[in-house]
């Protein structure tokens, strides 16, 4: 599942900004829903779940620690 988003964490990348952790978090949403792009009447909670993802993933990284 997912296999195109990439590994945002040291050493598989040196920075992370916004944009890559919010196109991982699209295509994951992309992935789960089924939806390229949602319809009108679903792109409030589709937008809503990409926003969430991203934030959960921008934890998640800031949490890691990576030993080297």
């Amino acid at each position: 599942m997912c296999r195109s988003i990439k590994t945002l964490r040291p050493p598989y990348v040196d920075s992370v900004d916004r944009e890559d952790i919010h196109a991982a978090a699209l295509q994951y949403v992309r992935k789960v829903s089924g939806f390229r792009a949602p319809a009108e009447h679903n792109r409030g909670a589709f937008d809503e779940a990409v926003r969430e993802v991203t934030e959960s993933t921008q934890r998640l990284l800031d949490a890691l620690v990576v030993r080297r």
